[in-house]
């Protein structure tokens, strides 16, 4: 059995819960390893939110993911939030809890988006300093989530990795690493994401997530539309064979489809995760005329410029080129 890191579990693989499957998850209680829920869509006192939290809790381990936390912002976390978000960690008990390295606004407007960092001694300090109380506060392993990005600032002294290792070292609390964010911000910002995924501290990841995105050519969106592309899974298969077995999680938000669809997905994510540590055998690859065409309308479809040159250049399929 794979020892816990940072003292926290391997639950498996699992997907988001949300609305859409509530009536064939309670009624049916498919196979799953673990649910993620969005900590803000159950902070209430009571309601269907709680009842069917309640309901799925009776057979699913649960994990919490925020979403407004804010810990890189100019003001110090709300503490009627905190306060809210551990009274919720109090009634799903999780394993651990995560939330994002960003800012989602300034005093008086809260701006519902995750938005990125200046990645500064200062921001280093300033985030390790709030994440090291947080997760005293809450008395429950804390995880910080790199984010996707579409801007990035002249006032930066350091990489993004090298940011958020900082932050996890210093504040000695673990990361939820977004492989399809790392794909998505290389190839906005035009870096190299196996350097990204090298240089993290691999013992502190505790979670990972996978989406799809969208891509329009200059630049992709980090939609959590549609199946996760060949390219991520590149990406996640090397991830694995660094950290060795860590819980995964399909996060699908947009055009949420029909619960097979999804659980297909995590499936998928089962065995990557298996022939990345050599637990079984990796499928040959397709060799045929039309498995070429399948795999040219997959890259017409999901890929860009930069994509579709990185393919060429890349045996992983994955770097990013400029």
């Amino acid at each position: 059995m794979t020892q816990p890191r940072l003292g926290v579990p391997d639950l498996g693989i699992g997907v988001g819960l949300r609305v859409p499957h509530y009536r064939h998850i309670l009624s049916q209680r498919p196979a799953m390893d673990f649910f993620e829920i969005i900590s803000e869509n159950f902070m209430v006192d009571g309601g269907k939110p709680v009842h069917h939290l309640e309901q799925v809790q009776q057979h699913y381990p649960l994990i919490q993911h925020g979403v407004s936390l804010s810990i890189g912002g100019p003001e110090e976390p709300d503490p009627a939030y905190l306060a809210r978000l551990k009274q919720l960690v109090r009634r799903v008990q999780p394993a651990w809890l995560s939330d994002h390295f960003c800012w989602c606004g300034v005093p008086g407007a809260h701006l519902h988006d995750l938005l990125p960092l200046p990645y500064t001694w200062e921001a280093v300090e300033r985030v390790a300093e709030r994440a090291r109380r947080v997760q005293d506060y809450l008395e429950v392993p804390f995880a910080l989530e790199n984010t996707s990005s579409y801007m990035t600032y002249s006032c930066s002294q350091m990489s993004e990795w090298q940011f958020i290792s900082e932050v996890a070292e210093r504040a000695n609390i673990g990361l939820m690493f977004d492989v399809n964010n790392v794909y998505v911000s290389a190839y906005n910002h035009g870096f190299d994401p196996h350097e990204f995924i090298r240089s993290i501290p691999h013992e502190r990841i505790v979670q990972i997530h996978l989406a799809g995105h969208t891509n329009v050519g200059k630049y992709i969106i980090d939609t959590h539309r549609g199946h996760v592309v060949d390219a991520v899974w590149a990406l996640y298969a090397e991830t694995i064979r660094y950290t060795g077995s860590v819980s995964t999680l399909i996060e699908w938000d947009d055009e949420i489809p029909e619960w097979p669809v999804l659980a297909a997905e995590a499936e998928k994510a089962r065995h990557a995760r298996d022939v990345a540590l050599g637990r079984v055998p990796a499928p040959l690859p397709a060799r045929s005329a039309a498995a070429g065409e399948r795999q040219a309308a997959h890259s017409a479809s999901h890929g860009g410029p930069r994509e579709l040159a990185a393919r060429e250049s890349s045996s992983l399929g994955a770097a990013v080129a400029e």
